[in-house]
């Protein structure tokens, strides 16, 4: 019951964080603000980040579920719950590490709550698609995946990086191409369709924020939309295959 009771307080303090992050703000700039500072190109739309009331509103359908199993000591809700928690924690100091400027460590904190998110999603069966199960998980993974390559992106930025001779923009569709081959595999090998459409909600976004002024920018992320689109589609793998 106590795990249970860090669970509920790790997501309320989540929440509150994030919130409070922007609406006092945080060192005096909102997360948007500091993520607008510099032309990231693979940074997508500020609409694109409501995503987040969709992923907090599905982690309470998460912790609810969770509550099925509270009373049970079996090895898989201990193991997902402690992971839940300790990707609150890793949420949170990435907030005030982002506020406070610190984008090295911000780096690292990020990569940290993505393998956290990674390891409790491999908690859950193939096929496993429910509200209560690992939906959100997988929305939230995705988003979390979308946002760390944006994050080391930034933080690139910041720093001046030559990126080896290529061109900015060839960058971003590398690593919008990149993102697409991740979205793809677990679709494929997880039968997953939130995951690989988390990443068209953050291309088509891509696509909005960069417009005719990042012609191969908007073209790739617009043709990489398509592509996660028709892998969501068609990509099948069968049953008797599944592990």
């Amino acid at each position: 019951m106590l795990r249970y009771i860090l669970v509920i307080v790790s997501l309320l303090a989540v929440i509150t964080t994030n919130a409070l992050a922007n609406i006092l703000p945080l060192n005096g700039q909102t997360t948007g603000e500091i993520s607008n500072r510099l032309p990231v190109l693979f940074t997508p739309a500020g609409y694109v980040f409501s995503i987040w009331s969709l992923i907090y509103l599905l982690l309470i359908f998460w912790v609810i579920g969770l509550w099925r199993n509270r009373f049970n000591k079996d090895a898989l809700y201990e193991r997902r719950s402690l992971l839940f928690i300790i990707s609150c924690v890793f949420n949170i100091a990435w907030i005030f590490l982002w506020h406070y400027e610190y984008f090295l460590l911000t780096v690292v904190v990020m990569i940290s709550l993505l393998l956290t998110l990674i390891i409790l999603y491999r908690t859950y069966p193939v096929h496993d698609n429910r509200l209560s199960s690992r939906l959100p998980i997988s929305i939230y993974l995705g988003w979390i995946s979308v946002a760390t390559i944006a994050n080391i992106s930034y933080v690139l930025t910041v720093y001046e990086w030559s990126g080896w001779g290529l061109s900015d923009p060839l960058w971003a569709v590398i690593m919008m191409t990149i993102g697409a081959a991740l979205a793809l595999h677990i679709r494929f090998h997880h039968f997953d369709i939130a995951y690989p459409a988390v990443f068209i909600w953050a291309f088509i976004g891509i696509a909005v924020r960069n417009g005719f002024e990042e012609l191969l920018v908007m073209t790739a992320a617009l043709f990489l939309s398509a592509v996660l689109l028709v892998g969501i589609i068609f990509i099948r793998k069968k049953s008797s295959s599944v592990q």
